[in-house]
């Protein structure tokens, strides 16, 4: 009698044409893994599909590693979803993270779903994150050795603190967890680069893309200004003085020192917006009270983790690649407030708050109010 040949586990890889998605789908395929390529469609900057440079690298990373690639049209949700909301949040003054939203509401959203259709195993990206468990996951060999702890599945920062992107990956629950494999997590982006070239990958050479899609050349200001309509006002330093006119308070961020385009005395830094007088303040003082908070509220709060018991002392990333900083989190009538250890520069309205443990843990976040 002839024994079975047990069945390969079947990955959905989300590939992006990109250098990282393409090594991990290569390490995929390597270990063994029966891997399906899913390219989303969410954005293409040519009307000329022949020059849609991302879906092509795709089907030639794809059909060098001799696997299948789905291509899945989003444009229409996406534009609708994820661009909107990024003009919605402009349009109220804040100043938003849309990949934050788009992982959560549109990339893993279509792999789950996918890999539901599919009864595939798990679902895997090119992102710089680790998952460890205390339970069995197709593929995490990572275990948590203490049995005591409560929460199964960890999301922490990756190796390569550099390219960590745990913090757009905070609104991603248990369940989810359970069936995600981040290849690169054990990475340094140098190591991906070189494994690229060793794989022979078409892409191992292709420069770094930029981290919002949608925006040509990183280019917010002309995007906004495309999309929104303008509404000019006073430029109001902290005496109260007249000092310029600004093209439309969306464009402008608290912190932010370029293309605020006061001559004069200077540099000058964004320090608030008041709305109801459309009026941007600014101050030529890096270190004026205007530019830090000592606290600051989130709504939207989503756990990574097990939910705490509050106050909660933790660490505190306000923006990416900010450093990470001491915070108490308590719970407020309606959402949360923390109260930082030492005043934060530009807490910015409309970014992400993300917790983390000394171990660099992700315990969850939310938007900052």
């Amino acid at each position: 009698m002839f024994r079975q040949k047990p069945k390969k586990q079947k990955i959905i890889m989300a590939m992006s044409g990109g250098v990282d998605s393409s090594t991990a789908a290569a390490i995929l395929k390597k270990q063994g893994y029966e891997v399906q390529g899913v390219f989303m469609r969410f954005w293409t900057q040519s009307k000329n599909a022949k020059k849609d440079v991302a879906l092509n690298d795709a089907r030639n990373v794809a059909k060098f590693l001799k696997i299948p690639l789905r291509v899945i049209d989003a444009r229409t949700k996406f534009k609708k979803e994820v661009v909107g909301y990024f003009l919605d949040e402009y349009k109220r003054g804040r100043t938003p993270n849309p990949c934050v939203f788009c992982n959560e509401n549109m990339k893993f959203k279509i792999l789950f779903e996918i890999m539901a259709r599919m009864k595939a195993d798990c679902v895997a990206t090119g992102h710089y994150a680790k998952i460890i468990s205390n339970s069995p996951n197709c593929l995490i060999s990572n275990k948590i050795t203490n049995p005591k702890l409560k929460t199964e599945y960890k999301l922490l920062s990756a190796r390569d603190k550099d390219k960590d992107q745990s913090y757009f990956l905070y609104r991603l629950k248990q369940s989810q967890l359970s069936k995600i494999i981040f290849p690169l997590g054990e990475l340094k982006k140098e190591e991906v680069r070189k494994k690229a070239k060793e794989f022979g990958l078409p892409v191992h050479d292709k420069k770094e893309s930029q981290d919002v899609c949608f925006l040509a050349s990183d280019d917010a200001g002309t995007f906004l200004r495309n999309n929104i309509r303008q509404a000019k006002g006073k430029i109001i330093d902290g005496n109260g003085n007249i000092v310029g006119e600004h093209e439309g308070l969306f464009l402008y961020t608290l912190g932010q020192r370029k293309g605020i385009n006061i001559g004069g005395a200077g540099p000058y830094w964004v320090a608030g917006k008041d709305g109801k007088k459309n009026r941007l303040l600014v101050s030529n003082d890096s270190k004026a009270p205007a530019l830090f908070s000592s606290k600051a509220g989130i709504m939207g709060v989503s756990w990574t983790a097990q939910r705490p018991k509050l106050p909660l002392a933790a660490l505190v990333q306000t923006r990416y690649h900010n450093p990470l900083t001491h915070v108490i989190i308590e719970k407020a009538k309606r959402d949360y407030n923390l109260k930082f250890k030492e005043p934060q520069r530009a807490v910015t309205p409309g970014q992400s708050a993300v917790f983390y443990t000394k171990e660099r843990e992700v315990l969850g976040g939310g938007i900052i109010r």
